[in-house]
């Protein structure tokens, strides 16, 4: 197998091939996916090996001191032996991963092979391509969480143990002086907390990265920037906690610490950095001054470490594989963001290029992961659910009879609700060769109403009599969504054309039980109310935007809004949910558009909202991204689309004003009236459909396959895996 390795002595860095570790009792074998480079910790030893021998001597004090102990105790031809022995040797780098459980040892129990595992030691989890891991330092990893994610495990420990001993509380406010990948962690994990945020580091970078994940306000430690936020969030007494997670020979961090903290504050040191403690400063303030010691309790303890002893709950709840374990779940459940993070993913092989070029400033990261090339796909694919597939019912027509032209249109509704009376009807009403028959509403007063106000011939509750009165030729659908799939069925069966609003269906055996009807009748004549179509504002600004050669990216953003309380609309358990009552319309656009049926549906939603995020992917290669919001303000725009592909790009602004950019630039006017949304030009072309027999506005491949992509959201979001839509033969 090949590991990652450093000659201390002459500072050479090497790609080897070396035997594959036994998987001794205790531990696991685990082969690595992805391992972490720790950009402080490793970089620092890199950077020590390739110094001169008074240079390792000077910035290793320590051991210098071991050397001279070892002179007086052995003499010096013997110290110079052992210690260039020592220096003259390959030392392994690397100390976070993640990997697959190849082999499993004796006494483990709770892993078994091919789980996904991730690792911590700077003995055991080496950038190399197997490792054997004891038990203590190991952590299985949460369902859906990403292997590259997972190898932040033991670095976050390390930040979460910083945390830990700083105790913050509700409401404080910290200072983390060191934006690094430690302190990048360390600002996420104290915002989960409730605690807020003050930044410090001289890279403007960095810190607008930390705001970005939750830091209330950052800056370089030696302006008057950070003294001025941290005054204005503590009203002058200072942070009730300082992090230090930078390194370096400057003494500043703890200067910096002193100055910005509140009387008996708490000082915790994290990273490696010159502590030449201020004494008056500290002694002032009374400050608590604290270590903390790599990933928590049980690090450097070989019984815990090596012998898998653990230490009681009850004594210590937060041991090194607890913190692990932790900061795994933090991840998984969207707490800690560490895919900000990562600047640059290189592969294995490339390993002394990539330490190159992060030693020579070339390559500006905060984290590093190698990736690993046998058993990485398989990696993602454990952490993932698995992949969930629907069918999307085939059409199936038996032959019917040749329908024949016919004037006037009669046409029946069903239901007279508010959309009805006020999106379809007033068009309706007013155009020629159309008859308004009957209306069937449930209450005879809505009924009346209807009758009364767009002159219908009857008003009836009777809707067997409608379906089976000949002379009626379409019928609407304009119900609430609970009945949709059942009265289209119906009314197909009894031979009239359909037009139903959205949406068709609500679960996959209702849009069967449609199809089921079309096979057994051979009725085929069906509309669902996908309006947005047959804008003319967006037809024109697909005519200017041409066709295509190359696959697109198509955003549509959704500001739904809030439902008053009451709604019917939030009455899931009955009407199905708002997206599915809604989301065909957002899904048909785009499928129009890109002039295809969707092959898969991914869907995610934050917790605690009804925001939903939808990538919809194509045959081509085209992808459509719904980002469908309830929580936005009601003063912003309900719709924008925005459409590129071969250097060209479609923008549609709330059907207000759309624009195409290319080699020309086309700019609509702005709309006199009240935006269209399509609804007149689509019963123009239903009730065309209707009086001539020829075919329906939008094929009934593409009804289904909307209707299936919608009904598959709900199922992406159970399953937290992309969905495909396979078509049934």
């Amino acid at each position: 197998m090949k590991q990652v390795v450093q000659n201390y002595k002459s500072g050479e860095l090497a790609v080897l091939d070396v035997p594959v570790p036994g998987c001794k009792p205790g531990g696991v074998l685990v082969r690595s996916a992805f391992s972490l480079i720790s950009t402080g910790t490793e970089l620092m030893k890199v950077s020590e090996a390739g110094m001169s021998m008074l240079g390792k001597a000077r910035s290793r004090p320590d051991q210098v001191a071991k050397v001279m102990q070892s002179v007086a105790t052995n003499g010096v031809p013997a110290t110079y032996r052992k210690v260039m022995g020592k220096l003259d040797s390959y030392t392994p780098l690397g100390y976070s991963l993640c990997g697959v459980v190849e082999q499993v040892g004796a006494g483990v129990d709770d892993v078994k092979v091919g789980d996904l595992v991730a690792c911590a030691g700077n003995e055991h989890a080496l950038h190399a391509e197997l490792n054997w891991v004891p038990k203590n330092l190991y952590s299985p990893v949460p369902d859906g969480l990403a292997p590259r994610h997972a190898a932040f495990g033991t670095v976050g420990s390390i930040a979460l143990q910083g945390v830990r001993q700083g105790e913050p509380q509700l409401g404080e406010v910290a200072l983390v002086i060191g934006l690094g990948l430690i302190g990048q962690l360390v600002v996420q994990l104290l915002t989960a907390a409730g605690v807020r945020v003050v930044g410090a580091d001289p890279d403007p970078s960095r810190c607008e990265l930390a705001e970005r994940l939750g830091a209330a306000a950052c800056g370089d430690p030696g302006s008057t920037a950070v003294e001025h936020a941290v005054a204005e969030l503590t009203d002058g007494h200072g942070v009730d906690q300082v992090y230090l997670a930078a390194g370096g020979g400057s003494n500043q961090p703890v200067e910096l610490a002193a100055k910005l903290c509140r009387d008996r504050g708490r000082v915790v040191d994290i990273g490696k950095c010159r502590l030449d403690l201020p004494w008056n400063a500290y002694y002032e303030k009374e400050l608590d001054v604290r270590f903390s010691r790599s990933y928590g309790p049980g690090r450097y303890d070989p019984s815990y470490e090596l012998e898998g002893r653990d230490y009681p709950i009850g004594y210590v709840r937060w041991t090194e594989r607890r913190n692990l374990s932790c900061f795994l779940d933090l991840m998984a459940r969207g707490r800690v963001d560490v895919e900000p993070l990562i600047s640059h993913i290189a592969d294995f092989d490339d390993a002394v290029e990539t330490y190159g070029r992060l030693k020579d400033g070339e390559l500006k990261a905060v984290a590093v992961l190698f990736r690993y090339p046998e058993h990485t796909a398989e990696a993602e694919e454990a952490a993932q659910p698995a992949a969930v597939s629907v069918a999307v019912p085939a059409v199936k027509v038996r032959p019917a009879p040749a329908r024949l032209a016919k004037s006037p249109v009669r046409l029946a509704f069903v239901g007279a609700g508010n959309y009805a009376t006020s999106m379809l009807l007033p068009h309706l009403a007013q155009r020629e060769g159309v008859e308004l028959s009957t209306v069937v509403t449930t209450t005879a007063l809505s009924a009346a109403n209807a009758q009364r106000k767009f002159g219908f011939a009857e008003a009836t509750t009777d809707l067997d009599a409608v379906l089976g009165d000949k002379s009626v030729d379409a019928v609407f659908v304009v119900t609430r969504h609970s009945s949709h799939a059942d009265l289209t069925r119906k009314a197909l069966l009894a031979g009239k054309t359909v037009f139903v609003e959205k949406p068709l269906a609500l679960t996959e055996d209702e849009l069967a039980g449609v199809l089921a009807a079309v096979e057994e009748s051979g009725n085929d004549r069906l509309q669902v109310g996908f309006n947005r179509r047959f804008a003319p504002l967006l037809h024109e600004a697909r005519k200017r935007f041409g066709a295509r050669t190359g696959p697109a990216n198509l955003r549509y953003l959704v500001n739904a809004g809030r439902l008053d309380h009451g709604s019917w609309y939030l009455r899931q358990g009955s009407e199905g949910s708002r997206f599915v009552g809604e989301g065909g319309h957002f899904i048909d656009t785009a499928s129009w558009l890109l002039d295809a049926d969707p092959v898969s549906v991914y869907a995610t939603a934050p917790s605690g909202n009804e925001d939903l995020q939808i990538v919809l992917r194509y045959p081509d290669g085209s992808t459509a991204t719904i980002s469908y919001v309830t929580s936005g303000p009601s003063a912003f725009p309900k719709e924008s689309l925005d459409l590129i592909a071969d250097g060209r790009a479609l923008r549609l602004d709330d059907f207000v004003r759309a624009s195409v950019y290319g080699q020309k630039r086309w700019v609509s006017s702005r709309l006199p009236k009240a935006r269209d949304k399509g609804q007149n030009a689509e019963l123009a072309a239903f009730v065309k459909a209707v009086r001539t027999g020829g075919p329906m506005p939008v094929p009934l491949e593409s009804l289904v396959a909307t209707t299936a992509a919608t009904l598959a959201v709900q199922t992406g979001l159970a399953s937290g895996a992309p969905v495909t839509l396979a078509r049934a033969l």
